[in-house]
């Protein structure tokens, strides 16, 4: 699994903040549908030098070669449907301004967002604006565009029982047969999926140095037997693999050092031979390749995707290091075996010896596969865990995304709507900025770095519930610490009071905001969504409890012949929950009333889910998530859609990548590089198509 954290939490945190922009680059570009496109600036690339720039040009190429390869992943339709409908976009000569035509413009920048037709987050299918009969003639009107049989994409796209889900999680459902993602051929079954790696695993030869397992194949039944296709040059998705090789070899000429030199070269052996043990030695390579600027991550990352938790979707990342920002971080890392000794989890399950936790604040530079359009404000990897033991772990912040959400958010009044009172709100107003770049910096620096497994104790042992477990102890990791006054110690936080803004915006985040990512009664799919519920649901529920038992404790001492108790009082602000919803004028809001004890609570959750982890308690991670993570109570969703729609605001946001321009000298050497952030979101949609089109339609 690997371990990754999604924008939503500080796309909702910067919609709460007012800071005034302070440039005139704009931010927000076209909205559709329940997305917002923004765009991000490259600060700082004009002044690395040309080697780093033309490096770094290298890899964004890199970065945009697997594009195919995540579409495919999404669903085996998705390539096919994806040009059917770019032809129609660009060849139908029929009415362009009918409602029709109109609904299926936004559908088809809706499917351009998600990689495929189903919802980048929830996950389910989009349902599509406009007639089956509208979408029929117009493919018909440019049928001579088209090479292939559209007819069995119809009911893909327009019957609701087809492919309903990309990734299904419901409980007690076979997840592998009812999700549409491509990671398993047709007909193989979860138990067919989870005995097959079971046996792998048991058969490992060096169990204390395990490979993932799945991760860059697609398991299938050919002829009644399980195998893995594996995704490599020479196999599956050979082509599109070969193309990122291509850019990877010219990335290593102008390599800074040696040792990067060496990532690329192992990099691109693993993706020759697609075995794990070469990628595990890449990672190694990677992790301990920290003395130059620029850096990348490229390859089959993410476990989300996959219903099981093990096979990982395909992604790019061109970076460098923003230096003045990175010192914050450098911070955390340096004291990274403090954090772990304080930690309110049992001694059983820390570390004796954090090892190679790196961690930097980076400039993204080009953004790829599942990490386009829709993309990470953090980043940690490897996820290897016998890796991250014994040689460490990078984790990175993506300093100008979260820049481009907090300007792009600038007075859209949502604060005004969902925070409490004007005393929060000047805390947000204060603090919130910092305190959300230092909650990502704990999370993925020291979170997902942070404890150990049980000898024995299988990686993958909490199944479907692996990643959202990963997620909530990485932030409640960043909670607990967040009002550490250590970090005012190291200079991080300005007082004792800032780290409240972060308190409050997580709990109304996870209690109430993020529902209007969710249609009307619907429970929460995604991981970190699920994250996010279980934390504030459980802290809420224990904090009425602790409230609940200070006020029995009122009565105490033995009972008299006239059934009377002994009365001790409690002050009435110790009477109140350490959080609570109230109602004021018929809305809802998160109150905190001891922020003090809310950290405790998050303590001791933190403890609860390292035991989980540490053990390998499937049991118990089904029942946390279960209890407090995927139920939604309708009566507050449907208040929370219409305040949230009163307030014109787009739930989703993403990026467009900007464009880099070569410019060469008379022999064909690159002379400079210039950065260009005016390509509409349309057009790079239609170029990348043109461009980095690496696979035929059907990838069997």
């Amino acid at each position: 699994m690997i371990f990754k954290t999604l924008s939503f939490m500080m796309m909702m945190a910067f919609a709460a903040t007012t800071q005034a922009q302070t440039d005139s680059f704009s931010y927000n570009d076209e909205r559709f549908a329940d997305l917002q496109m923004l765009r991000y600036q490259v600060h700082g690339f004009d002044e690395l030098s040309l080697r780093q720039k033309s490096l770094v040009y290298y890899l964004s190429e890199a970065a945009l070669c697997g594009r195919d390869i995540l579409w495919d992943q999404n669903g085996r339709y998705n390539l096919r449907i994806r040009q059917m409908l770019e032809t129609v976009y660009t060849d139908y000569k029929g009415d362009r301004k009918s409602k029709d035509f109109q609904a299926f413009v936004v559908y088809l920048k809706r499917v351009w967002f998600s990689n495929g037709i189903h919802h980048h987050y929830g996950s389910e299918k989009f349902q599509p604006g406009f007639s089956e009969t509208f979408l029929r003639q117009a493919v018909a009107s440019v049928k001579d565009k088209l090479t292939f049989d559209t007819e069995a994409l119809f009911p893909v796209i327009f019957d609701p029982a087809v492919m309903p889900k990309r990734t299904n999680q419901a409980d007690g459902e076979d997840l592998v047969l009812t999700s549409a993602a491509n990671y398993y051929g047709q007909g193989v079954t979860q138990a067919e999926a989870e005995d097959f790696y079971l046996k792998m695993k048991d058969a490992d030869q060096d169990p204390a140095h395990p490979v993932m397992f799945g991760m860059n194949s697609r398991l299938v039944k050919e002829d009644g037997v399980i195998k893995e296709k594996v995704w490599r040059s020479g196999g599956l998705y050979g082509a599109a693999i070969d193309r990122i090789i291509y850019w990877l070899q010219k990335a290593r000429t102008v390599a800074e050092n040696d040792k990067q030199e060496a990532v690329i070269d192992k990099l691109i052996e693993y993706y020759r031979t697609g075995d794990l043990k070469t990628f595990d030695d890449y990672t190694i390579l990677w992790v301990n390749d920290t003395q130059g600027d620029v850096d990348f991550t490229n390859g089959f990352t993410e476990s989300y995707g996959d219903p099981l938790g093990m096979k990982a979707s395909w992604e790019g990342l061109a970076n460098f290091k923003d230096k003045a920002a990175t010192a914050r971080t450098e911070k955390l890392s340096a004291n990274a075996q403090w954090f772990e000794d304080n930690s309110p989890v049992d001694a059983r399950f820390k570390k004796e010896n954090c090892k190679g936790i790196t961690a930097k604040v980076i400039v993204a530079a080009m953004l790829g596969g599942d990490l386009y359009p829709s993309t990470a404000i953090g980043i940690n990897l490897p996820n290897s865990n016998w890796v991250r033991a014994e040689h460490g772990s990078k984790s990175v912040t993506i300093g100008n995304l979260t820049d481009a959400y907090n300007k792009a958010a600038h007075g859209n009044g949502f604060q005004e709507e969902f925070v409490i009172d004007e005393d929060t709100r000047r805390l947000i107003n204060l603090y919130g900025d910092a305190c959300d770049d230092l909650h990502t910096d704990l999370h993925e620096c020291l979170g997902h770095g942070s404890g150990k497994l049980l000898p024995g104790v299988d990686a993958d042992s909490l199944k479907a519930y692996g990643s959202t477990i990963e997620e909530a102890r990485a932030d409640l990791f960043g909670l607990y610490y967040v009002a550490d006054p250590k970090l005012t110690e190291l200079g991080l936080t300005p007082n004792g009071e800032a780290y409240k803004s972060q308190y409050y915006t997580y709990m109304m985040n996870g209690l109430m905001t993020q529902l209007v990512r969710i249609e009307p009664n619907n429970n929460i799919e995604e991981a970190h969504m699920r994250n996010r519920a279980l934390i504030a649901h459980w802290v809420l529920e224990h904090a009425i409890d602790n409230a609940r038992r200070r006020e029995q404790s009122q009565y105490r001492g033995h009972t008299d012949a006239e059934h009377t108790q002994t009365f001790f009082p409690v002050p009435q602000d110790q009477l109140q929950p350490a959080v609570q919803l109230i109602e004021r004028d018929g809305k809802t809001y998160v109150q905190i009333n001891n922020y003090a004890e809310l950290r405790t609570l998050f303590g001791q959750l933190l403890a609860e889910v390292q035991r989980i982890k540490s053990t390998g308690d499937f049991e118990g991670a089904r029942k946390l998530v279960e209890t407090y993570g995927v139920k939604v109570d309708g009566k507050l969703h449907l208040e929370v859609l219409q305040r949230y729609k009163a307030l014109n605001l787009a739930p989703y946001k993403g990026f467009i990548n900007p464009v880099y321009v070569v410019e060469r000298d008379k022999e064909g050497q690159i002379a400079d590089i210039r950065v260009t952030y005016d390509e509409p979101y349309d057009q790079q949609m239609l170029r990348y198509s043109r461009d980095y089109r690496t696979l035929p339609l059907v990838n069997d």
